[in-house]
């Protein structure tokens, strides 16, 4: 590291500054999640903004990417602080024995792995650990998050739950919030930034996609570009909502051709 890299690791103040995947062995690489095309790709990720989104289609791998951060960070497999413990299935991949994560000088005072697949077993759980640890509840908002509908609880834990100078992973949370909650998400997660957060986001959201000054990269199958760092303009998600939004009869009509 030269005297030049020293100063920008000391001058960001983000708690994960660099992410990198040591290979395994040749006889791995043919095995999931090693035969993913953004894996095989993805040597080392320079994280110099405090919002970096994962964008891609299905089974391009940012999510298994997420969650082996999340695990290699300390947090559940299925979400929740770092003091969560629950286990309902073991499904997740082995790439977070093989990523390393090059921290920065200074240490997040909260953190959460919020995924929208296992939302229901952290609510869950909970609720369960509030008949043990009264007063739980008041940690996210005073209500039980089974009482709410899905987005309702979703940003109940965001507003309630997260606090400034925190490290937060979300996975695909637009999945429980309509477009109107989405700002709202979004309005959340600036705040939070701007009181010394740092944010790691997957996400199908081209709302989420515009969080202004976050780093984005694509990830895909397509072998030699499978995960690349662009301007969210440029990605096929928020190139596929512009031209959808512009003229959508004609892009039904043209799939119903098909």
């Amino acid at each position: 590291m030269s005297f030049n890299d020293n100063k920008n690791f000391l001058e960001n103040h983000n708690y994960i500054q660099e992410i990198r995947i040591e290979k395994p062995k040749q006889t791995m690489e043919e095995k999931y999640p090693f035969s993913i095309p953004a894996i095989q790709e993805f040597k080392t990720m320079e994280l110099g903004a405090p919002v970096s989104i994962f964008v891609g289609e299905n089974g391009s791998g940012k999510s298994t990417i997420l969650e082996a951060i999340a695990i290699a960070a300390g947090f559940n497999p299925e979400g929740g602080s770092i003091n969560f413990s629950f286990s309902t299935k073991d499904s997740y991949s082995v790439l977070n024995e093989y990523i390393q994560l090059v921290r920065g000088v200074y240490r997040p005072k909260d953190g959460y792995f919020l995924r929208a697949e296992s939302f229901y077993n952290v609510a869950t759980n909970i609720e369960e650990l509030d008949r043990t640890v009264p007063g739980l509840y008041h940690s996210y908002g005073g209500k039980s998050l089974h009482d709410q509908s899905h987005g309702e609880s979703f940003l109940a834990l965001v507003e309630n739950r997260f606090s400034p100078n925190g490290l937060y992973l979300l996975d695909e949370p637009e999945a429980a919030l309509s477009p109107t909650n989405q700002l709202v998400l979004l309005r959340y997660i600036c705040d939070l930034v701007k009181k010394g957060s740092q944010f790691l986001i997957c996400t199908h959201s081209p709302i989420l996609l515009c969080c202004p000054n976050a780093q984005v990269y694509e990830l895909s199958r397509e072998k030699g570009r499978a995960i690349c760092r662009m301007d969210y303009r440029e990605t096929n998600l928020f190139r596929f909502y512009s031209g959808f939004l512009r003229s959508p009869q004609r892009v039904i009509a043209a799939l119903l051709e098909e």
